[in-house]
């Protein structure tokens, strides 16, 4: 190895024993539920907003609790940012910048800056979502200004930052938002019908980031549990309780065949088979129910 050099008046002279100096090792917290990574001292998450100095609390079966957010606790997502306010019913407050906007279901909006800018984004898909218990239009909001969203039920809100190349399906009436870089669709799953009241199947809304990473937040009845699939493995879920999953997650209708005497009783389940993620809400009503 060559020996460090100095520069003097008589030239370069080799130095053969001066100590090297390092930066001091900065040592990063990784937050458990999103893996992102931040500063020292960091209370809360940088990136989804969950408290960094509480383990993940898991079952053991393997169901893990979404992060309850604190009162007051700041995110950011591209050059804008989301304070959380409230714990029983969380409101998201979006400080937007000028380049930034997001969409939502125009009835989650609690309220607005005069200046922030509103304008609609035709899903397409029009009666067949109208069928399905699903807006048709969703709102579109932009920078720069302040504007505020909650949903009129006790829950929790729950933030997934999305990685470039992902896509999650969420059941309807769930999505709080979603920042402007996330593509939006909607699938049906076929037999997963409304128990109470009938119906063709069941709508889910589908996110997808392309070439940028986005921000969704989603609003959970109850207490929110997220539970990793392996491949291939399956769980039953009431669809009531279902609330978003990967679009890795294969997602099918199952009846229960259950007899009561001479009388058969026939109880639907979802069947998801991994790999992914799949969250479910303790709180809910059953498909198209409000």
């Amino acid at each position: 190895m060559a020996e460090p050099y100095r520069f003097s008046r008589s030239g370069h002279e080799a130095l053969s024993e001066v100590p090297t100096c390092y930066l001091p090792c900065v040592e990063m917290i990784q937050c458990q539920w999103c893996q992102a990574q931040n500063q020292p001292g960091t209370a809360s998450c940088q990136t989804c907003g969950a408290p960094l100095d509480e383990r993940n609390k898991v079952s053991d079966s393997g169901w893990r609790e979404a992060p309850r957010l604190r009162d007051m606790t700041e995110f950011r997502f591209s050059g804008s940012t989301c304070q959380v306010e409230g714990e029983l019913v969380p409101v998201a407050e979006i400080s937007l910048h000028p380049q930034d906007a997001l969409y939502f279901e125009h009835h989650v909006l609690l309220w607005k800056d005069e200046t922030v800018p509103l304008s609609s984004m035709n899903t397409g898909g029009g009666l067949k979502r109208s069928i399905g218990g699903m807006p048709h239009i969703v709102t579109v909001a932009n920078g720069p200004g302040r504007i505020a969203f909650s949903r009129n039920a006790p829950g929790e809100m729950v933030v997934l930052p999305l990685h470039p190349g992902m896509e999650v399906d969420v059941r309807e009436h769930a999505f709080l938002l979603a920042s402007h870089t996330i593509q939006y669709s909607f699938i049906r799953i076929k037999g997963l019908v409304n128990l109470l009241h009938g119906g063709n199947g069941m709508y889910m809304d589908r996110f997808v980031t392309a070439g940028y990473p986005g921000m969704l937040i989603l609003h959970g009845n109850g207490d929110v549990l997220e539970r990793m699939l392996r491949p291939g493995e399956k769980i039953l879920v009431e669809p009531g309780g279902f609330l978003y999953k990967d679009s890795t997650v294969q997602m099918q209708a199952m009846q229960m065949p259950l007899k009561t005497g001479l009388l058969r009783h026939g109880m639907y389940l979802a069947e998801m088979t991994g790999p992914g993620r799949v969250g479910i809400q303790s709180m809910y009503v059953h498909h198209h129910a409000d």
